[in-house]
């Protein structure tokens, strides 16, 4: 099953990534554990795509795509944006970050997914959620 998806920025169209989670996981009977990690981590992708990559320019947009097969979904989250330097982000759970409130999102996304990659200069993620644990 795939799904493509092409929101503004704006915040409030996270509920529509949401929505598309929720109708993978019921007509593709995605596990619970499974589905909680992919539900966190797309929307902290899109949430990052929306607030980060494209600054909350509504002219802009977020590109996603979802496909599961027998194996796992993979989600890609792309915008507009000049991109990020995701090697160089600090880490959250060092002390003098965790009264961030921000910075989580990339740290959320790498350990809930079983694989992530970047490119286009970090305006692309790529992540795996194995359905059958390798």
């Amino acid at each position: 099953m795939e799904k493509t998806l092409r929101i503004s920025s704006k915040p409030d169209n996270l509920h529509i990534v949401e929505s598309i989670v929720d109708e993978l996981s019921v007509n593709c009977g995605i596990d619970h554990d499974v589905y909680g990690n992919l539900m966190i981590a797309a929307l902290e992708a899109t949430n990052n795509a929306i607030t980060h990559g494209n600054k909350l320019d509504v002219n802009k947009y977020v590109e996603l795509y979802f496909s599961v097969d027998a194996e796992k979904i993979l989600v890609t989250v792309k915008d507009e944006g000049t991109g990020f330097d995701y090697n160089s982000i600090p880490d959250p759970t060092a002390p003098e970050n965790i009264e961030n409130m921000s910075g989580r999102g990339v740290f959320l996304m790498t350990q809930l997914s079983d694989k992530i990659e970047f490119e286009d200069n970090g305006r692309f993620v790529r992540m795996t959620f194995y359905l059958i644990k390798q």
